[in-house]
């Protein structure tokens, strides 16, 4: 059925439920209204629209809460003549025709009238309250405009919440459709749930809300896809990254604090551009300093694929072991009679691919030293990024609090350990398991011995190899 207009959706309930709250995470837009924790913030009705393909879907309109459910029942009951009877949208049509929807009942006149405006209403709940007989009154006067109204139960999360308590109060009034939904830490599906509920009480737009639905994780997926390459291309740039030492003490101190410097500057950048991926900002994540010791000292020319750039053909395992093993004795321990026959093919190949690497060789000959990112360091960046995505992942853009990443880690994985995953999700699990514990995964090996593919480096060149690993590194993350 072609719509010739969008859904359109009033935000309704009591003073401070989130009203505002589930507008700015159903938008992506943490700049939306004003959210405090004091009532009567919204004083005015503001809108937002949620596109397809840059055409409006869905229009939302935040209202101001609801104070006086009580009073303004027993106002509407005398609106009608003894012995009369009117429907509920006659009585309110009645309500907002009189002096007092101007005066005493301003807000609440502003609220109906908008709802009536609207094709449906989004009523939220924030269920760390009680169930008052005001609640039960605001929802009967919203009932009375005749448009279907959706429950949306806000802060399940919290500790102190009544979600039983609501569910069953909600039923008694004759709500049964209703769907839990975090404006601070939504689940993964709470939008497609909420949508889903949403076309079960408005059939006509249930195709209009499956497109919706279909947008959104399309957008999300979009989102990690993204937020995958940004990570990668910053552990690409710090596993190839190496800064040249002289072999004095002091010289080397120096070269490993600029090193140092050059990562925390990296992975700021992949912060500040996964937190902009998902619509943040820093206040969000706050930044702090990363342990970064444990440097490698090393020269790590011995990846098979580094030994394969200069002409030396072996294979993986202990064949590639082993002539890593002789080249690097040759730049140790400097060439002598017996040294140069027995290695002798192996020279020959290292010195026809001196125009790449020739002056890393030079000086490690002489004595200077390379400063790089030891395993543990990118072990480290690689599972903080990761768990900074899982955390923008599972944040509502009304969320205050700022993102503490231990904490949200530690609770993945208990809720991990404790609920069943599918195929995909075990084995992320067990990837990210082997980031912490085992090797680094093969484009990170390979980045060791490719200096040019850092970013931070003079010499940078993106090349097809560098792009197919990062294109690898993203699929494995």
């Amino acid at each position: 059925m072609k719509l010739e207009r969008p859904l359109r959706l009033a935000v309704v309930g009591h003073t401070n439920t989130g009203k505002t709250s589930l507008l700015r995470t159903l938008t992506r837009d943490p700049g939306f209204g004003q959210v405090q924790d004091s009532p009567g913030t919204t004083r005015q009705v503001e809108g937002a629209r949620l596109l397809i393909e840059g055409a409006s879907a869905v229009e939302l309109y935040d209202t101001p809460g609801m104070e006086d459910g009580i009073a303004l029942r027993d106002y509407l009951d005398r609106l009608s003549e003894p012995g009369e009877r009117i429907d509920g949208p006659e009585r309110i049509r009645r309500f907002l025709e009189s002096p007092e929807s101007q005066r005493r009942f301003e807000q609440e006149a502003r609220v109906l009238r908008k709802l009536l405006d609207c094709d449906a209403g989004l009523y939220v709940v924030d269920v760390r309250d009680p169930v008052l007989g005001k609640h039960k009154d605001e929802l009967a006067i919203l009932a009375d405009c005749g448009h279907p109204l959706l429950p949306v139960l806000n802060f399940t999360h919290a500790p102190q919440q009544r979600l039983a308590d609501w569910r069953e109060a909600l039923a008694r009034l004759g709500l049964h459709a209703m769907v839990e939904f975090d404006t601070v830490a939504p689940a993964l599906d709470g939008e497609a749930q909420l949508y889903d509920k949403l076309a079960l009480l408005m059939d006509s737009y249930s195709s209009l809300l499956g497109d919706l639905k279909r947008d959104i994780a399309r957008q999300r997926a979009q989102r990690h896809d993204d937020a995958l390459r940004l990570v990668s291309e910053m552990l690409i740039d710090i596993a190839a990254l190496r800064l040249l030492s002289e072999p004095d003490e002091t010289a080397v101190q120096e070269t490993t604090r600029k090193f140092r410097e050059q990562v925390r500057a990296r992975e700021n950048a992949c912060v500040q551009a996964l937190l902009k991926r998902y619509n943040f900002n820093r206040r969000d994540f706050p930044e702090h300093a990363l342990p970064l010791e444990g440097e490698r000292w090393g020269m790590d020319l011995f990846h098979p694929q580094a030994l394969k750039d200069f002409g030396i053909h072996v294979g993986k395992g202990m064949a590639a072991g082993a002539m890593a093993g002789a080249t690097l004795d040759v730049f140790t321990a400097g060439l002598s009679l017996g040294a140069a026959t027995m290695l002798g093919a192996a020279v020959g190949g290292l010195w026809q691919g001196a125009d790449k690497l020739g002056k890393r060789m030079l000086g490690r000959l002489q004595g200077y030293r390379e400063i790089t990112a030891s395993d543990a360091v990118i072990r480290l960046l690689a599972i903080r990024q990761m768990s900074l995505i899982d955390a923008l992942e599972q944040r509502g853009h009304a969320a205050q609090e700022p993102i503490v990443l231990d904490a949200l880690a530690g609770e993945a994985q208990a809720a991990a350990a404790a609920s069943p995953v599918d195929g995909e999700q075990a084995l992320a699990l067990k990837r990210r398991e082997a980031l912490r514990k085992h090797d680094l995964p093969e484009p990170l090996l390979e980045a060791r011995s490719q200096p040019g593919w850092s970013a931070l480096s003079d010499d940078f060149e993106n090349t097809p190899r560098r792009r197919q690993a990062l294109k690898a590194l993203a699929a494995y993350l």
